[in-house]
C-alpha cells in the first residue's frame, strides 16, 4: 500500500513515542512503509520539522531533523508531479499532498485532518485515513 504521508504526522511522531504515528515512523525506519515524496512536500518537511517550536517540542536539535529527513529520502519513492489541479483545497499545504498522491497512484493520504481534503479527495478517490487507521491495518497485515 502506498501512502502520502501529511506533515503533521512526522510531527506528531517525533513529539510523542506512545502514538500510531510514531509507530508509522518506525516501520518507516525499518522499510516496512511504502510512501511517495516529492520535492516540494520534502520542503515542507523540513520547514515544519525545523521550526524552534517543533525543535523544542521533539527535544531535538536541527542536526537531529536533519538526519530523520535525510531517512525520509532514503526510504520515500520519489515522485515528480506531471499534472496540477489547483485550487482544489483551501490550504496550499494540503494542495501539494494531495496532488502528490494521485499524480503518484496512492493508495491513501494519512493525516490527522481529514476533512481538509475534503470533497477533492472524493473526486480523485483518495482515502483519507487517521494513523491510528493505518497503524492498525499495518498490524492486522503484519507489516
Amino acid at each position: 500500500m502506498l501512502i502520502v504521508l501529511d506533515t503533521n504526522v512526522i510531527v506528531a511522531a517525533l513529539r510523542s513515542r506512545d502514538g500510531a504515528s510514531f509507530q508509522i515512523l518506525n516501520a518507516i525506519i525499518n522499510n516496512r512503509v511504502e510512501f511517495a515524496l516529492s520535492v516540494p512536500l520534502l520542503l515542507e518537511y523540513e520547514a515544519v520539522l525545523k521550526r524552534p517550536e517543533t525543535l523544542l517540542a521533539a527535544s531535538l536539535k536541527t542536526s537531529d531533523m536533519d538526519t530523520i529527513l535525510n531517512m525520509l529520502c532514503a526510504r520515500g519513492q520519489p515522485k515528480k508531479l506531471h499534472y496540477l489541479w489547483r485550487p482544489q483545497l483551501k490550504d496550499d499545504q494540503d494542495e501539494m499532498v494531495l496532488e502528490l498522491a494521485v499524480n503518484a497512484g496512492a493508495d491513501a493520504i494519512v493525516t490527522f485532518n481529514h476533512n481538509d481534503f475534503l470533497p477533492a479527495a472524493t473526486k480523485f478517490d483518495m482515502p483519507i485515513i487517521m494513523p491510528s487507521k493505518y497503524y492498525q491495518y499495518l498490524k492486522e497485515n503484519k507489516i
